[in-house]
């Protein structure tokens, strides 16, 4: 490795030294939305395979458009049933605010399915007896489901902080809301919508996979079909 490798190689492990969790699993998450795309306007529900988000799926989840503006949890990873300290799939995603901030909630979730549009924020949790607050960081990208309508959702929600009181809930700090366009196209600009700053205090307990069961990984000799892929998510109902 030369001397200019190696220089470039201690910025880029720096860099991600100083970013936090939340940013880290996001832009994990954001990146195997991305590569699914493959120069459609969003991904199908049937190529995501668990798999390709190993290390986030601790924090990841899929929600399903069940009435305008509402989410609800298909699945989610056990970082957000320890978030609640219940299981969370069947819930609307609004469950983890606090009241004033589940019409802002609302009302991009609606603009995900609609626009469609992706959903970046920035949270705190509720202050509690004493306790201190702390960040977290909401990502949503729109999906695609098997009839062709965009009606699914991955995303991933990262506390960074010690979640001692159950059920913790989050205040919106920052909402960005970024219209999604087909690839190739210029990127309208992102609504933004800043409120407060928070104090960020970064914390993480080590991966534990999503809350249900995975099949263990076995090489195949060709690719896994869509029907195999659903397969590796337990779902609440029987039409996803």
């Amino acid at each position: 490795m030369t001397e200019r490798e190696e220089d470039i190689t201690g910025k880029i492990a720096r860099l991600e030294a100083r970013m936090g969790l939340g940013l880290r699993i996001s832009a994990e998450v954001r990146a195997y939305w991305e590569a699914l795309r493959a120069g459609r306007l969003v991904p199908d529900r049937a190529d995501v395979n668990p798999r390709g988000i190993d290390r986030a799926l601790e924090y990841s989840f899929v929600l399903e458009r069940v009435a305008p503006g509402i989410g609800r949890f298909r699945l989610a990873g056990t970082h957000l049933c320890d978030v609640l300290g219940m299981e969370v799939r069947g819930m609307p995603l609004t469950a983890f605010f606090v009241t004033s901030s589940r019409p802002q909630i609302t009302e991009a979730t609606e603009s995900l399915f609609r626009d469609p549009a992706i959903i970046e924020a920035t949270l705190v949790s509720e202050p509690f007896q004493g306790l201190p607050s702390f960040s977290a960081r909401l990502l949503v990208l729109p999906l695609r489901s098997d009839l062709g309508d965009i009606n699914r959702a991955l995303g991933c929600l990262v506390a960074e902080g010690d979640v001692r009181r159950t059920p913790t809930r989050f205040e919106v700090t920052t909402l960005n809301m970024i219209r999604v366009v087909p690839p190739g196209e210029a990127e309208s600009l992102p609504e933004r919508a800043e409120l407060r700053h928070s104090p960020h205090v970064s914390s993480a307990d080590p991966p534990r996979g999503l809350a249900e069961e995975q099949a263990p990984f076995h090489p195949a000799s060709k690719p896994d079909s869509p029907e195999t892929r659903r397969a590796s998510f337990r779902v609440v109902s029987s039409d996803d």
